[in-house]
């Protein structure tokens, strides 16, 4: 009996920003490139395309990944949002927003990357993820404050070629305070509910 023939794509489905896309794709594409040339999400920059700069991060079950470096094949059943899928409609993401007030872009080409791997940022350190810089990893430190140097650690993997830094740490330090105080007004509203 001959050995099958080997093949070199698939049909797949994606799960992007809550949509099912089903495509055909060769499996060395990677996910930047399925989101860009084949489902038009152009949002996603394709930068460095090496893994270095960041631009193409996108959140693939709520994790950051560098698209650049992802093969889509490896992305089917996961659940991935890029920056399309992150505002609520007409309402900004809070990062979005922060960005804008505090303009934490300039040319806006690394803005995307920034604001996936922002969000990300502030739910892995709400979480108690430690970083590099983290002062007290142990396990009674309780959480440790965000910081400006924890900012610049955790978001030292998206580049900047205008120079935005300052503005990108106030604005992600900004929707991380909106995101604690969400977090707990949240709890309290349950349990009103619960009384009445």
């Amino acid at each position: 009996m001959a050995p099958a023939p080997s093949t070199t794509s698939s049909a797949i489905t994606l799960n992007i920003n809550g949509e099912k896309h089903h495509l055909p794709i060769d499996h060395r594409t990677t996910l930047l490139d399925a989101l860009r040339e084949r489902l038009d999400l152009t949002g996603t920059k394709k930068g460095c395309d090496q893994g270095q700069c960041g631009a193409c991060t996108v959140l693939v079950d709520r994790r950051r990944v560098v698209s650049c470096l992802s093969l889509a094949v490896a992305a089917e059943g996961r659940e991935i949002t890029t920056i399309e899928g992150v505002a609520e409609g007409d309402e900004l993401h809070p990062v979005q927003q922060a960005f804008l007030d505090l303009d934490g872009y300039q040319c806006g080409y690394c803005t995307p990357g920034q604001i996936c791997s922002a969000i990300a940022v502030i739910e892995e350190h709400a979480a108690g993820r430690p970083s590099a810089v983290t002062e007290d990893l142990s396990p009674d430190a309780g959480p440790q404050p965000l910081t400006p140097d924890e900012i610049r650690e955790r978001m030292s993997g998206n580049l900047c070629r205008c120079g935005a830094y300052v503005s990108i740490v106030q604005a992600v330090a900004r929707a991380a305070e909106e995101h604690a105080e969400a977090r707990t007004e949240a709890p309290a509203t349950a349990a009103k509910g619960a009384v009445a």
